[in-house]
């Protein structure tokens, strides 16, 4: 089971085999657009994060998201949240550096270390480095990479 927070237009679904999803968003368009086309679909649910009750799965999944979480508090709340619904692997695609950008819509931070200080029972197991890294071309390349975590918990599992 997978939960995806930041889900968007849900275009990343067709990489997953089937399996039991929940696409989480802040944008009412986003939710209700993947509502439509995943609508014959029983193993796939969208809901508004204002809706998200506390749904836990095997794993869950941040892809582009934090970068672009501005305030501390969102950013806090939201790592809480993508870390306590996973009941075994995190999957976080971002930036991994405290930096400045002119973007007002992008705050790179050091996301590892928040999660060292605030989730220590979590456990980072392979960083997969972009193959495209960012050289100023933002349409095909990108300043993320893959970063893996799993719950000290299940690591023996």
């Amino acid at each position: 089971s997978i939960i995806e927070f930041g889900s968007g237009d849900g275009n990343q679904l067709k990489f997953f085999k089937p399996v039991q999803y929940l696409g989480v968003d802040v944008s009412e368009l986003a939710v209700e657009k993947c509502r439509q086309l995943y609508k014959k679909d029983s193993s796939k649910e969208f809901k508004l994060l204002n809706d998200y009750a506390g749904e836990t799965a095997d794993c869950t999944i941040s892809l582009d998201v934090i970068y672009h979480l501005i305030e501390d508090e969102v950013y806090f709340e939201y790592m809480n949240k993508l870390f306590e619904a996973s009941n075994k692997i995190v999957v976080v695609y971002s930036s991994n550096k405290d930096a400045g950008t002119e973007n007002p819509h992008v705050r790179h931070r050091e996301f590892t270390k928040w999660i060292r200080d605030n989730k220590p029972s979590w456990k980072l197991i392979r960083k997969i480095k972009n193959k495209h890294p960012f050289n100023g071309d933002g349409l095909n390349t990108s300043f993320a990479d893959f970063y893996l975590f799993v719950h000290n918990l299940n690591f023996n599992k």
